[in-house]
């Protein structure tokens, strides 16, 4: 567990909610108690946590000039989970719907998937400890509170990861562009892990050979590809779709 700052009227409400024992400290913009920021005091309040009203430099200065809506909380944020975390989320859940990342460095990108994926009952979302983004303060304010809910699982070895999940009974389904199955063909119910690349360079290859069969998202317009977080939107809510199916 390590402290530092969360930021964000969505974000420090969240985390405020789901975990103010975490809260060490609140940091509010002088004169801005108006109706949005009033809950987010209250709750700080309610909870015994210090409120501080500063001026905008001052917050300015917590955050390293990010956007950060007028209130800042000092908090202790827990770790990524591990490879033995990801091994008991398999084991409890009957069916395990995951989520594979592979080389998302973008912040936001991985807020707004984080933010999806809390949204679709994802049970962990998986992503390798070298070449991606971490659970940065950025990362938390864009998904809105999903980072506390949605187990995020840093591994070694995402290939290694992959097997382990498949001698599990989990079936890995990666998105890639060159194949012709598209994301509404394909059997996405039961024990899954869906993979999804960076923008442009999609899956790396160690990562798309170990998948158990790979689908496209259709493209009919002029653009070749999506956003990251927008495509991984996508693939979750046809597997929602389809896990809801009787």
């Amino acid at each position: 567990m390590s402290t530092d700052y969360v930021f964000g009227i969505h974000a420090v409400s969240a985390f405020m909610e789901r975990a103010p024992e975490d809260v060490l400290e609140l940091f509010v913009l002088k004169d801005r108690e108006d109706q949005r920021m009033q809950p987010v005091i209250q709750l700080a309040r309610k909870a015994g946590v210090s409120v501080q009203f500063c001026n905008r430099k001052s917050l300015d200065d917590k955050v390293n000039g990010a956007q950060h809506q007028g209130v800042v909380a000092k908090a202790r944020l827990h770790d990524a989970g591990d490879e033995s975390d990801l091994a008991r989320i398999v084991e409890r859940e009957s069916a395990p719907f995951l989520l594979i990342l592979d080389g998302i460095t973008d912040p936001h990108n991985l807020g707004a998937i984080l933010r999806s994926a809390d949204a679709a009952g994802v049970h962990a979302v998986i992503a390798p400890k070298d070449r991606s983004v971490k659970l940065t303060a950025v990362v938390r304010k864009v998904a809105c509170g999903a980072a506390e809910s949605v187990p995020f699982i840093n591994v070694t070895n995402l290939a290694r990861t992959i097997r382990q999940l498949q001698e599990a009974g989990v079936w890995v389904v990666g998105a890639a562009g060159e194949t012709e199955t598209t994301i509404y063909q394909a059997e996405l119910k039961g024990p899954i892990a869906l993979a999804m690349g960076a923008e442009g360079d999609g899956l790396r290859r160690l990562t798309k050979e170990s998948c158990d069969s790979l689908v496209k998202i259709p493209m009919f317009g002029a653009v070749s590809s999506l956003n990251v977080s927008v495509a991984t939107g996508i693939c979750l809510y046809e597997a929602v779709r389809q896990r809801q199916a009787k």
